[in-house]
């Protein structure tokens, strides 16, 4: 009786530790595989570029007033008051603009979509050419440094080039045909926007 009790207790023990079993929140662990380590270790640190909005870049959204041939009022800058006529929506978001020269004195330039009042006046633009403007036509030379330590701080006099005189002529060549087209449209173009003291701008329809 007694060596058969012993050898019961015997295979209990021998029994005891195949049935424990670890139990988690998720049921039975599992062992992980191990960990594959690469051979080669690059000598220094690689650096890996940051994630950044600059790098990014979508085209930018212009209000859908702003048409090409859409008569805009200039809000700031030398020629705010001034009424122009939008051209074309180059690759960098800014308006290319003209009075026409011959009407309110604004040249071709760029100005900021954000700084306009579109109104609901339009001109027919189709005949004027503007495939050739985009904003490195619009650029400034580079200056060397030896070149601005003498110049000092006086303010630079703008320069304007005979390629953007002849362009300037071409172009209202072409704007002043389609202005003279409307009746007094001209007379518009050369009217200063302005506000006194009884208008109420956010009831005007522009």
């Amino acid at each position: 009786g007694t060596s058969g009790t012993t050898n019961s207790k015997r295979e209990t023990f021998k029994m005891a530790p195949a049935q424990l079993k670890v139990i988690g929140i998720a049921g039975p662990k599992k062992a992980s595989p191990a960990a594959s380590t690469s051979k080669y270790y690059p000598a220094d640190d690689v650096k890996t570029p940051l994630p950044s909005r600059k790098s990014k870049k979508n085209p930018p959204k212009v209000r859908a007033s702003i048409t090409p041939g859409t008569v805009l009022i200039l809000l700031a800058g030398r020629f705010r008051g001034k009424r122009v006529v939008a051209l074309k929506v180059l690759e960098s978001g800014l308006v290319l603009v003209s009075g026409p020269y011959k009407v309110n004195g604004v040249p071709l330039r760029r100005v900021s979509p954000t700084y306009v009042i579109a109104t609901s006046t339009k001109v027919d633009v189709s005949s004027v050419d503007v495939s050739s403007f985009n904003d490195a036509y619009f650029g400034r030379a580079a200056s060397t440094e030896e070149e601005e330590f003498f110049a000092g701080d006086a303010p630079k006099a703008a320069i304007v080039s005979d390629q953007r005189k002849a362009d300037q002529k071409t172009v209202d060549a072409a704007l002043m045909k389609a202005v003279d087209a409307v009746p007094m449209l001209k007379a518009y173009l050369n009217a200063k926007f302005s506000l006194t003291n009884n208008d109420k701008p956010h009831n005007m329809k522009f």
